[in-house]
């Protein structure tokens, strides 16, 4: 369990239209099944894709969500509820299915993330906070794995808990997403993470000097790392290897890093490794911190900076872009759409019309052809291509989390690295990524074509080839 939204009122995470528009429901009492899609129009950062995280903190919310009494006496203060209605929602439960894509899958613009299906007013109160849990996480874990890329098989460490907009959130979904350690204790300690970290510019001030200060912790530790930067980079790395000489000899104390996080990095990791090199210490990785991102971290590598691990923090915990390199980030727009009702035995296909933002009607299906080949989005009932993998897996059933759809975060952790190394090379790309082949079954098109057209000719959403009469004994 990510945490506790007892605590944080679950039946107000919603927005004000949310109730508002439940209440219109309720009195004109349309609430039949309805299904809504969670997808994102763009993968963020401009890039081609989106590693999924946050399906564990949405189902956390469906389960918890619930009106309690200070709930309800606050939701009468600010609107004229009928009390009958606050009734009901005193009694909510979510009754309905949810099909979602697995934590640790790779997706792309327009897709399903998640597929709700359930009574209307059901459907609609729990959309802010699953879009709330997935937005964040995979924006993250997104963040993270392109940060993984740029670092080409080196540590990265997540540093972001002063700066994070949820620092457990941005923790777990930066692991997911390919951080080998957190520097948050708390989250080490809540999803069993390797917590690493190195000593403060605060503690070598501490000091009368830099050497006493160098001892002071290489006394302290079997193994150590050493902050260089504090006054001289260049003249800490003389006193560094000192005292790691001394140590080793007297104590037994091995000196396993030393970090930069400011200065003129490329030039400075050169001499660095140089003198470290000259003093038999090949083995002592050189960390480096200090605003990095993905960005940087690729320009210091392409320019041959002899780097072995990368300390993220302000970057990974906002999920930022880069102004510098025209990429947009600090958001994940996924967004929340109708795609379907059914009322009185008959289903109508629902779709907003706005261009580019059309939506998709129809209950549907995704499919992932071959070894990231191409995707496949259709009808729920349609064939699929040859060979093609259901990727949309049950995750709720009546209203219960259906049993092993909340792995371990190690297994999720699996699951997306193994996504990330079969993710062909030009999706990975930081900018300039080409947008990955995703099509919509020729039923699929010709449903959305016709119901534009009924649309357009003011007929409304129902097409009698394509609404679906259900039998007397169809489940609600």
């Amino acid at each position: 369990m990510l945490r506790s939204f007892t605590s944080y009122h679950p039946g107000l995470l919603t927005d004000l239209y949310h109730p508002d528009a439940a209440y219109i429901s309720w009195r004109t009492g349309r609430n039949g099944q309805t299904t809504f899609d969670l997808f994102a129009r763009r993968a963020p950062f401009n890039g081609a894709f989106m590693l999924i995280a946050g399906i564990e903190t949405a189902l956390e919310f469906v389960r918890e969500f619930h009106y309690g009494d200070e709930d309800l006496r606050f939701l009468s203060q600010i609107r004229d509820y009928d009390p009958r209605f606050l009734q009901e929602l005193r009694d909510f439960r979510f009754t309905g299915e949810i099909l979602a894509l697995p934590e640790g899958s790779i997706a792309f613009p327009n897709e399903p993330i998640l597929r709700v299906t359930a009574p209307f007013r059901e459907a609609l109160l729990i959309e802010s906070g699953l879009l709330q849990a997935i937005n964040l996480a995979t924006l993250i874990a997104t963040k993270a794995a392109r940060i993984g890329y740029a670092a080409r098989g080196r540590r990265v460490a997540e540093f972001a808990l002063r700066r994070a907009q949820d620092p457990y959130v941005v923790a777990r979904a930066s692991f997911i997403g390919g951080a080998t350690s957190t520097s948050f204790l708390g989250a080490a300690f809540r999803f069993r993470l390797l917590a690493t970290g190195s000593i403060p510019h605060a503690l070598v001030q501490l000091f009368d000097s830099e050497e006493e200060a160098f001892m002071a912790v290489a006394e302290s530790y079997n193994r150590y790392t050493l902050l260089l930067d504090t006054y001289d980079t260049r003249r800490a790395i003389h006193t560094a290897v000192a005292i790691a000489q001394r140590a080793q000899q007297e104590l037994g104390h091995s000196l396993a890093a030393v970090r930069l996080d400011s200065g003129d990095i490329l030039a400075d990791s050169r001499y660095v490794r140089g003198v470290l090199d000259a003093a038999g210490l090949e083995d002592v990785r050189i960390l480096v911190s200090g605003d990095m991102d993905e960005f940087k971290i690729a320009e210091l590598l392409d320019a041959g900076a002899p780097l072995d691990a990368f300390g993220v923090g302000t970057s990974l915990g906002v999920g930022s872009g880069s102004v510098e390199h025209g990429v947009e980030g600090g958001a994940l727009g996924g967004v929340y759409k109708e795609v379907w009702y059914e009322e009185a035995g008959i289903g109508e296909p629902k779709i907003k019309v706005a261009g580019e933002k059309s939506t998709w009607p129809g209950r549907k299906e995704l499919y992932r052809v071959g070894a990231f080949e191409r995707d496949w989005i259709g009808l729920e009932n349609e064939p699929p291509p040859p060979g093609a993998q259901r990727l949309l897996k049950p995750v709720v059933r009546a209203g219960q989390v259906v049993p092993g759809s909340l792995p371990p975060v190690s297994e999720v952790w699996e699951l997306a690295q193994a996504n990330l190394r079969e993710l062909p090379e030009p999706y990975r790309a930081l900018t300039g990524a080409p947008a990955y082949p995703v099509e919509y079954s020729p039923s699929l098109v010709a449903l959305r074509e016709s119901v534009v057209r009924r649309r357009a000719n003011g007929n409304g959403g129902r097409d009698d080839n394509h609404a679906r009469q259900l039998p007397d004994d169809a489940p609600a």
